[in-house]
């Protein structure tokens, strides 16, 4: 069942992202199995990232806590919030599952 990760980055914690940024990317490559999409949120800028949403293929919300709480970001204390939810795939990359 997928799951649905939001995180949101602390106030004034830019720096803790850009310094952490390559062990999140090195996390997710070796993850990769398990993500069904990923990315950051980002102002309008195109540039400040403000936290991330993750599209994760797990069994269990416990396996997707689990897998949120071993990213380099939230071991960094980066996220003043992560929200968890249960996904239903009705469209991914225009194919439909309905």
């Amino acid at each position: 069942m997928p799951y649905f990760i939001e995180t949101f980055d602390k106030p004034g914690h830019q720096q803790v992202r850009l310094d952490n940024r390559p062990a999140h990317l090195a996390f997710l490559e070796e993850h990769k199995e398990l993500l069904l999409a990923c990315g950051a949120k980002l102002a309008d800028d195109g540039e400040t990232a403000s936290g991330g949403v993750y599209l994760l293929e797990v069994e269990t919300r416990a396996e997707a806590e689990e897998f949120i709480a071993r990213d380099p970001f939230a071991l960094a204390g980066l996220f003043a919030e992560v929200k968890i939810m249960r996904w239903r795939k009705a469209y991914l990359d225009g194919r439909g599952y309905l």
